[in-house]
């Protein structure tokens, strides 16, 4: 499965779009479980997880009528992978600079 990165980053800016992916991280619910817990409308929560699932952060499965959102670990590791990847960069240019060759202190 192949994920767009920067639409994944998009689609957690929405603060309530954030609160509601944290909410199906914790454990998978409804749109009506998530519309009784936050102050937006069930259309609202629908167009939300929608985002969400274009972005390949949840994942849906049918139980009788109902639609169960739940997180998509596949596109959390995406995420995780991006953010490794800064994470590297920045203790490879922490080392640079602290293995540099150390300024003359005494013109100061």
């Amino acid at each position: 499965m192949t994920t767009d990165v920067a639409d994944a980053w998009t689609a957690l800016a929405d603060p309530t779009r954030r609160e509601i992916f944290a909410r199906v991280a914790r454990r998978p619910r409804s749109v009506t479980d998530l519309a009784g817990e936050l102050p937006v409308s069930r259309p609202a929560v629908s167009q939300h997880l929608r985002v969400l699932k274009d972005a390949a952060l949840v994942r849906v499965r049918a139980e009788g009528t109902r639609r169960i959102y739940s997180a998509d670990p596949a596109g959390l590791q995406v995420l995780r992978a991006e953010l490794e990847g800064f994470w590297s960069a920045t203790l490879a240019n922490f080392k640079e600079l602290v293995e540099g060759e150390p300024e003359d202190r005494s013109t100061t």
